[in-house]
């Protein structure tokens, strides 16, 4: 199994964190992608460490960056296969930094990016402890027909999406939403006006928004 690593941010004050966020870059990209995240949600969670490990596999489209499956293959079983052993290698990730922290799933939370939020909500669902919080920018949910007998934890989740995403369509979102909301799960999704592949500041506003108040709970 590949380890993963990439930029850390420690608790602004030095101490020992009391919650773990994990931040799960799109295709193409890197750790250092999404770290800058942190800068902003630290203000309000100094207490927190923040983490943005490399996908275990080199890109096949860009060499300079990662990628957590091959999706270039168009074969359902092929990436399906590469979902799995993704989903094994960030489950292996978490399971190593809760430990490394003294840290429960109750204090861990997921923020993903397009192929990141693909794996942030299959790993998210199927831990047997729900984590505290997903926030998924720019993704879609995998297999939605697969999860109603693979689901074993209810963590809230917050989906956000550009209206002029070319790369993902934000109705990948809403059905997402949707999909989810018939699973019984605790979800919301906001669409970010004239927002293409990206995050705009409305949507970091409300996913920083929704981290606080739920580690707050």
């Amino acid at each position: 199994m590949p380890i993963l690593s990439g930029p850390v941010l420690e608790p602004q004050d030095s101490s020992k964190p009391s919650k773990l966020v994990i931040f799960c870059h799109g295709y193409g990209a890197d750790g250092n992608d999404l770290i800058g995240l942190a800068n902003y949600i630290q203000p309000q969670m100094p207490d927190a460490v923040f983490l943005s490990p490399n996908a275990p596999e080199k890109c096949g489209l860009n060499p300079m960056g990662y990628q957590w499956f091959d999706f270039q293959s168009g074969d359902p079983a092929t990436i399906w296969k590469g979902v799995l052993n993704a989903a094994d290698t960030l489950n292996g990730f978490i399971d190593e930094q809760l430990k490394n922290y003294e840290l429960s799933d109750d204090n861990l939370a997921l923020v993903g990016f397009s192929q990141g939020t693909m794996m942030s909500l299959h790993v998210g669902l199927r831990r047997e402890n729900s984590m505290r919080a997903i926030v998924g920018f720019s993704g879609r949910l995998i297999a939605p027909e697969l999860l109603k007998n693979e689901l074993k934890s209810k963590p809230p989740i917050y989906l956000i999406h550009g209206d002029m995403d070319p790369m993902v369509p934000y109705q990948e979102t809403i059905e997402a939403e949707k999909k989810l909301s018939e699973l019984s799960l605790d979800v919301k999704a906001h669409i970010s006006p004239n927002t293409q592949h990206s995050i705009a500041q409305d949507g970091l506003d409300i996913a920083i928004k929704f981290l606080v108040e739920k580690f707050s709970n």
